[in-house]
């Protein structure tokens, strides 16, 4: 709540007021999923334009807390941020808001502002992002080594996953329960697609769609911005952030572990594709890469005019992986270059699409994601042997932190700050 005293700014607006609708804005940035430093600058830009001589914000997953001042009065106020969401069109609508702010700025102005983006409805139907999810799982499929049947039926249940997970959000249910729900329902619908059409049964070369047909449900975007928020020294953000994309990932693995524990699924995931730089596997990983970067920017809400700079990125950045893999590099290290190529191509591209650095290098790393060591992780607990499932995690914990360190070391090249 703000002080007794009361100010003015420049525009005749009361200084409570101002900050009021300013942490409107930080709100609708955080809500979005912009990283918490990101949000303390573009508000300390709108501050001075407000007219505000010093802002001092206090950043958390939860809320927000600012106090201004202007002469010798001050106003302190905190607002809730609610659930946490994603939605790269409104981080570019925000950011770009912040830049052109202009000296003298009021409070009545930034607030329509903030009414016409609200206003704005998603790019993309949700019959069009449950499309591009099932693109999504069956080229992570194909890359990680799954069979035809077990590609096409990734794509049939992680577009259908997407498309409940999207009318259940729209209800504004707990976003916990709905992923555990989800995870039971894709990885159910997949094993039920599987078990009815192969002849064999389940086998080695249907564990990778079985855990790619639920990527949707990976928490990209909040673990991405939490470790930039560490590294930045925006701690409390990156603790709640990292808490909350634990719990995601927490309740899509308990709906993982019900549907193998009564499927009765015990197998060792095939090899991804084979090794050796061939042209015709350079192709198909490519289109594959180059499709999954497209349905992720899709899911994202990310602006159309990214959609084929996100895709030519995700192509690059998981080529050089996987052919560094293929030269023999491990893993963790291949995905820390290929994570660096994509932040690198990233600020290139940013200053010709003027779009914040977050919106095109998550959706392009996402391909990356370790989803069989993970998958292996849960299947080696259901069956007792817990060192082949701290090995399995141990890898994917390097994979995931490879994929961040190769985004923060292109930011530390690029930035002079």
């Amino acid at each position: 709540m703000a002080d007794d005293q009361r100010s003015t700014t420049p525009g005749g607006t009361d200084l409570g007021a101002a900050l009021d609708v300013l942490l409107r804005f930080g709100v609708a940035m955080m809500h979005a999923g912009d990283t918490a430093f990101r949000v303390r600058a573009a508000m300390a830009r709108l501050a001075r334009a407000l007219g505000m001589d010093t802002l001092a914000v206090q950043v958390m997953i939860g809320s927000l807390q600012a106090t201004a001042r202007r002469g010798a009065e001050t106003a302190t106020q905190v607002r809730e941020i609610g659930p946490p969401g994603i939605d790269a069109q409104r981080i570019v609508s925000l950011e770009t808001l912040a830049q052109a702010s202009r000296p003298r700025l009021t409070a009545r102005e930034l607030a329509a502002a903030l009414d016409t983006l609200e206003q704005a409805r998603p790019h993309y139907p949700i019959v069009v992002v449950a499309g591009a999810i099932g693109l999504a799982s069956a080229s992570f499929s194909y890359l990680n080594g799954g069979d035809a049947l077990g590609t096409v039926a990734a794509a049939v249940a992680g577009g259908t996953g997407q498309a409940v997970r999207a009318l259940l959000f729209r209800r504004h249910l707990n976003q916990f329960a709905v992923t555990a729900v989800c995870a039971v329902l894709t990885a159910g619908l997949y094993c039920a697609l599987v078990a009815g059409l192969a002849a064999s049964g389940f086998g080695p070369g249907h564990a990778a769609g079985f855990i790619f047909s639920v990527l949707f449900l990976v928490p990209g975007f909040p673990l991405v911005a939490g470790l930039l928020d560490s590294v930045q020294h925006q701690t409390m953000a990156a603790v709640g952030r990292l808490a909350y994309a634990a719990m995601i990932l927490l309740a899509a693995s308990i709906g993982l572990s019900a549907v193998t524990a009564i499927a009765g699924i015990a197998v060792v995931p095939a090899s991804a594709l084979p090794g050796g730089l061939e042209p015709w596997t350079l192709v198909l990983r490519a289109l594959a890469s180059f499709a999954g970067g497209v349905a992720f920017a899709v899911l994202y809400n990310s602006p159309p005019a990214t959609l084929l700079v996100v895709g030519a990125m995700s192509l690059a950045g998981n080529e050089l992986r996987l052919a560094l893999h293929d030269l023999g590099l491990a893993l963790a290290p291949a995905t820390f270059f290929g994570a660096l190529l994509v932040g690198l191509i990233a600020t290139l591209a940013r200053h010709r699409l003027h779009h914040p650095r977050i919106v095109l290098t998550v959706p392009s790393i996402i391909i990356m994601t370790p989803g069989l060591f993970a998958f292996q992780a849960i299947v080696m607990v259901n069956q007792g042997a817990a060192q082949a499932a701290i090995i399995a995690g141990a890898n994917c914990f390097f994979i995931v932190g490879a994929m961040a360190m190769g985004l923060v070391a292109a930011r530390f090249i690029t930035e002079r700050r």
